[in-house]
């Protein structure tokens, strides 16, 4: 996460089926249709030889006119690639103005996504209604398939796109828009897809830069086009508070979004099927709360606050912090809640219990004689994580606040968003995963844009996640162990405004366009990408 940085320099699904083959090359050489050899004359036989006593000089019948075929079709030239083609003969499917999008029986849910595509296609949209030649048919099937899952069949002039899910179905409408953007066309055949990883995404810091709603919905479309499904918005830290507030207004930033552009936001993503993640990081990094509630301030034992902790001893912090988690708790409808719980300014010194002699008093109070500073912060992580669970979410937090030892343990039920193994109290990622915790990778040497690059972050390029990470890779440039694949959930890419005067909203977009698709192939497709860098960069200007 990166906001005080005490460091040296520097929400899966299984894989598919294996029998669906990938695919093949051309049959033809150079692609060129050609006819099939004439048939035999009467009375010739496959090999030329006579069967009649006819005479030779009897003329031959006429040569019937070719029958056309095609070479066998190659897969569609997406991003992020699909996991496997079926390849067919066949010329493949064009938008034409004889052409349609249809929805299926039973399958009026897609209305909206019959829309969009057909909007993009330039082609109309017809509704529930037969599909003829010509249209892009839209279907729900059977549930049990595998989530986000679909299946998109060229055949005869028509394409049909089916999944499980309302998801899977649009992101097979994202595949036929890219392969007809960068081709023209959808090749013959049967492509099978789903994605690697169920958590993929984008993590925005409007709290220390603000970003308008307008290029927040712009990134959520991008996303979408990449299959992203999760957006993290942190928007409240020591630097502002940037959403209205009804229960507190007093601790809201003059510039900030309101909530009917909340609800605007919130209502595109879900037309795109991308989950916003709301996050109030707390303990630390509440300084924004706190200038209207400076009583409630952390200070030492020598009086002197410290910046953008709150004091865990008092009741009245946590009437505060809930009653703010249990409001956008309403306005966010997705169903986890990002409670932060990093860097908490308490545990950064030689001796948290004398330094915070407060804090080791309340902390023995309530979890016995043998409990610690750090166990009343992992016991203020479980209580917040029991509030975001009241309002039906699941709870998410930084890495570095689980603890080791102590006589608190973080609940396994938080789903652990590991981002660093340099901050004080974060460990190995192999810990976590041991105690089978699970785990989203925001992995900082990769994955993070900081902006200004301060304590030696640079910016990260695409084609170093493309050619060396992957969702293993979780701290530093290690993998862990392979066995631990299950346990991670996915990974999103973050963008941090530490510095937030060095890039506009502009820069940013552009700076974080190739390393945001890098990470769609990798947590799309879990395999090896098969194009080089300059050929995946390429692809990508040709079909977004």
């Amino acid at each position: 996460m990166m906001r005080y940085s005490i460091r040296a320099p520097h929400k899966g699904p299984a894989l598919l089926a294996t029998a669906v083959a990938l695919a093949t090359v051309a049959a033809c050489s150079g692609g060129s249709p050609s006819g099939p050899p004439s048939p035999p004359s009467p009375g010739t036989s496959s090999g030329g030889t006579s069967t009649s006593a006819a005479p030779t000089s009897a003329p031959p019948s006429p040569t019937p006119t070719p029958t056309r075929t095609y070479p066998l079709s190659t897969a569609p030239r997406t991003v992020p690639a699909v996991r496997a083609h079926e390849a067919a003969r066949g010329p493949g499917w064009k938008p034409a103005p004889t052409g349609g999008v249809v929805v299926a029986a039973n399958s009026t849910a897609l209305a909206d996504e019959g829309r969009l595509l057909a909007g993009e296609l330039g082609i109309p949209y017809r509704g529930a209604v037969a599909a003829g030649p010509g249209d892009v048919e839209l279907a729900l099937g059977a549930k049990g398939g595998a989530p986000e899952s679909y299946t998109l069949t060229v055949r005869d002039n028509r394409v049909r796109i089916s999944g499980p899910d309302e998801a899977g179905v649009f992101y097979g409408t994202r595949t036929l828009k890219q392969s007809v953007k960068g081709s023209g066309a959808m090749p013959e055949g049967t492509v099978t897809d789903a994605p690697a990883k169920p958590q993929r995404g984008l993590n925005l810091d409007i709290a220390r830069k603000f970003f308008t709603a307008e290029w927040i919905e712009a990134r959520l479309r991008e996303m979408a086009d990449l299959k992203l499904n999760q957006f993290g918005l942190h928007f409240s830290d020591d630097q502002g508070f940037r959403i209205a507030s009804d229960t507190h207004p007093e601790i809201v930033s003059a510039q900030h979004l309101t909530k009917a552009e909340i609800r605007r936001i919130l209502a595109l993503a879900r037309s795109l099927h991308i989950t916003v993640v709301p996050e109030i990081d707390s303990p630390g990094h509440l300084g924004a709360v706190l200038r209207a509630y400076p009583d409630l301030q952390l200070r030492n034992v020598q009086g002197v606050p410290r910046q953008g902790a709150i004091d865990i001893s008092k009741p009245a912090s946590a009437r505060l912090v809930d009653e703010l988690l249990r409001e956008y708790a309403a306005l966010f409808p997705g169903g986890w809640f990002h409670v932060g719980a990093d860097e908490y300014q308490a545990l950064t010194v030689r001796s948290p219990e004398a330094s915070y002699p407060q804090l080791a008093t309340a902390a023995r109070q309530k979890y016995g004689a043998q409990a610690r500073v750090q166990d009343l912060a992992e016991g203020w992580l479980n209580d917040r994580a029991a509030v975001v669970r009241g309002t039906g979410k699941t709870a998410k937090a930084w890495n570095d606040g689980f603890f080791r030892g102590g006589v608190v343990h973080a609940d396994k039920g938080i789903e652990v968003e590991y981002w660093t193994g340099k901050e004080i109290g974060a460990r190995p990622p192999a810990e976590y995963l041991a105690e089978g915790r699970k785990v989203v990778n925001l992995n900082d040497e990769y994955l993070y844009y900081v902006l200004g690059e301060p304590n030696q972050f640079t910016y990260p390029t695409g084609r170093r996640i493309y050619e060396q990470w992957t969702p293993l890779v979780l701290r530093g440039t290690t993998p862990v162990p392979a066995r631990y694949d299950s346990q991670i959930l996915g990974a999103r890419f973050a963008v941090w405004c530490d510095l937030s005067r060095s890039q506009t909203q502009a820069q940013v977009a552009e700076g974080i366009r190739m390393p945001l698709t890098a990470l769609a192939q990798k947590v799309w497709t879990p395999t090896k990408p098969t194009l080089t860098w300059d050929q995946f960069r390429a692809l990508a200007a040709r079909v977004r």
